[in-house]
């Protein structure tokens, strides 16, 4: 993180010293409650969602239904994401997360009353994708503000990276298993018990502080500002990358049956990538300094994307895992560029900018998704269509990687941004000041394998 490289003017951080260990950030009272209020939650987002489609394919005999309900889990975050979570900068975040998240709990609980009719569980599920946006725009723009040493700054995002991830991976394991035995009405219970949890640790350990924002400020002011900073442009570019690199999970099933692996296959290839991000981020945060970091995430997004270019050799399944843990792995550099898109964003307009970059990636997801599979019908080859969409992911990221190398090892002006908003400045973009840092031995191996 090219914000966090010049963090040695901003808050006193040396970046040649050893890294911070990644349990460090757990000292943090506040960052600890945020932390053990998201991971109860995502563990029982994962209940739900497994619930949802079960309830109603079981209901409704309709694959299409189904499908269609566990797409509201993602699609109402994209309005929420430009919009709603502005709403981070204009109000304290602590009550918006507290607001927002009780409101999920009763929505959710609402969902678990047997019977309950498809179109008010639509209805509901939306509404809580709503409701989200907001609680996480304020969430991640609460934590930046509560790590003042950008080095635990960072630590605190792998953690939150690696919890998130292996909740997913055991969700994906277990959480079908676990449904079925308890039922569906019971599993979406503990998701609302989850949110209430949540909202009551995040009132009693979060410390209150004035709204960072106005609510004078115009809705745009955030995608005027990220839009206009060439340096935010890039970062976005490196993220939203990802939109290529999930194409294998969209085609988990068709890879299986065109290898000729068992259907349990699926959810291997399904696990490999998160599997990998996780190990790839405890290597990164454990050996590797931020400084370090910030330099190679370019390099990191480029060999991620290349790593499927090696699909158009058709590898068995054995090498398909190695590959999409490989590209999983590599693929931890988001961490380092989502922490440094955050501390380069005015925390006046964090909220919203968060909004941009998270609405951002989850339309490349899903576009990326959707691509493939398209693509994968006419060339009847999902081997040949994640290659395909490797070789674009190495062509995007060469030129954004190249342009991030020279940005971060010269002096950039300021870019031209509104600097006002409603009479009321924003702060300015803090200028790179070049940073000598001792070449660290353990950074030697960080091609050892990368959300």
């Amino acid at each position: 993180m090219f914000g966090l490289s010049c963090a040695t003017r901003w808050a006193g951080v040396d970046v040649s010293r050893s890294a911070p260990s990644l349990t460090a950030v757990l000292a943090v009272s506040e960052f600890r409650a945020l932390w053990l209020a998201e991971a109860q939650s995502v563990a029982g987002d994962q209940l739900a969602k497994v619930a949802l489609v079960i309830m109603v394919y079981s209901r409704t005999g309709s694959a299409w239904w189904a499908a269609a309900v566990y797409a509201l889990t993602f699609l109402p975050a994209l309005a929420g994401g430009l919009g709603l979570a502005q709403l981070a900068d204009r109000f304290p975040r602590r009550p918006l997360m507290v607001a927002c998240t009780a409101a999920q709990a009763v929505l959710v609980g609402l969902m678990a009353i047997p019977h309950m009719p498809i179109a008010v569980l639509c209805v509901l599920v939306v509404g809580v994708q709503l409701a989200q946006s907001p609680a996480q725009a304020a969430q991640n723009a609460a934590t930046r503000e509560i790590f003042t040493d950008d080095e635990l700054y960072l630590r605190s995002q792998d953690l939150r990276g690696i919890t998130t991830n292996t909740l997913m991976l055991v969700g994906l394991g277990g959480g079908g298993l676990l449904v079925m035995g308890i039922g569906t009405s019971w599993a979406l219970a503990i998701d609302a018990a989850t949110f209430l949890i949540s909202a009551m640790v995040i009132a009693r350990w979060v410390r209150n502080r004035p709204a960072a924002g106005d609510k004078a400020d115009g809705w745009f002011v955030s995608a005027r500002y990220v839009f206009s900073d060439r340096r935010l442009r890039l970062l976005l570019t490196l993220s939203w990358l990802v939109g290529l690199v999930v194409v294998p999970e969209g085609l988990a099933a068709p890879l299986a049956r065109e290898m000729g692996a068992p259907d349990a296959a699926i959810g291997w290839v399904l696990a490999a990538d998160p599997l990998g991000f996780v190990v790839g981020t405890f290597i990164l945060s454990r050996f590797v300094s931020a400084a370090a970091r910030v330099r190679v995430m370019g390099v990191l997004a480029t060999c991620s994307a290349g790593t499927l270019v090696v699909f158009i050799a058709h590898p068995n399944l054995a090498l398909t895992l190695v590959l999409l843990a490989l590209a999983g792995g590599l693929g931890a550099y988001q961490i380092t560029v989502s922490a440094t898109f955050n501390t380069l964003v005015p925390n006046a307009i964090r909220g919203g900018a968060i909004g941009i970059a998270s609405t951002g990636l989850r339309v490349a997801q899903g576009v990326g998704i959707a691509a493939g599979g398209a693509v994968a019908e006419l060339t009847h080859s999902s081997f040949s269509t994640v290659a395909l969409a490797g070789v674009l992911g190495v062509l995007i990221a060469v030129p954004a990687a190249v342009a991030w190398s020279r940005i971060s090892r010269s002096q950039p002006d300021t870019p031209a941004v509104p600097t006002q908003t409603n009479g009321r400045h924003l702060p300015e973009v803090p200028q790179i000041p070049r940073v000598r840092v001792d070449p660290d031995p353990v950074v030697r191996h960080r091609q050892t394998p990368k959300p």
